[in-house]
């Protein structure tokens, strides 16, 4: 199966799942849960950073798989809170080289990092993904990844 349908059938299999579910953190711990036993070994963290209500220029970390995540973000700096700044998909084939970098995880070499949006419009928080392989993400990964982000608004 190639990527595309993988993506596709993943997306159906969230949608399924999460459907009449409330709970934020249920829906993104299914999400992040499904994303990273159907994409592993690729994908080496998966999981959510949301939108601090306190301290709304901030993420603070969610449900996720994975090593140890940094707990806070502020917007702007790094990948994930450049994403929340910009509200744009992000592909980075090689971290390191990323300016202003936050290294949660040294073994961690590429990213992609899609924003996440509530029914109303205003960011809920971003789904970012890392792996230990560089230039490990494209096209396909952000369709696929902002389908599901989609599948995960609530009100």
């Amino acid at each position: 199966m190639d990527k595309a349908e993988a993506y596709r059938q993943l997306a159906e299999e969230i949608a399924s799942v999460v459907a009449g579910e409330t709970s934020e953190t249920a829906r993104y711990a299914t999400a992040a849960c499904l994303l990273a036993q159907a994409f592993r070994p690729r994908f080496f963290w998966t999981g959510f950073y949301l939108v601090d209500p306190l301290k709304p220029q901030e993420l603070v970390v969610g449900p996720y798989q994975g090593t140890l995540g940094c707990l806070r973000i502020p917007f702007g700096k790094g990948v994930c809170g450049h994403v929340a700044a910009t509200r744009e998909p992000i592909i980075v084939p090689e971290v390191h080289a990323f300016p202003g970098h936050i290294a949660c995880d040294a073994a961690s070499n590429s990213e992609i990092v899609v924003p996440v949006f509530h029914a109303d419009g205003a960011l809920a928080g971003v789904l970012d993904v890392d792996s230990t392989d560089y230039d490990a993400f494209d096209a396909v990964d952000q369709a696929g990844l902002t389908e599901i982000c989609r599948l995960l608004l609530t009100a």
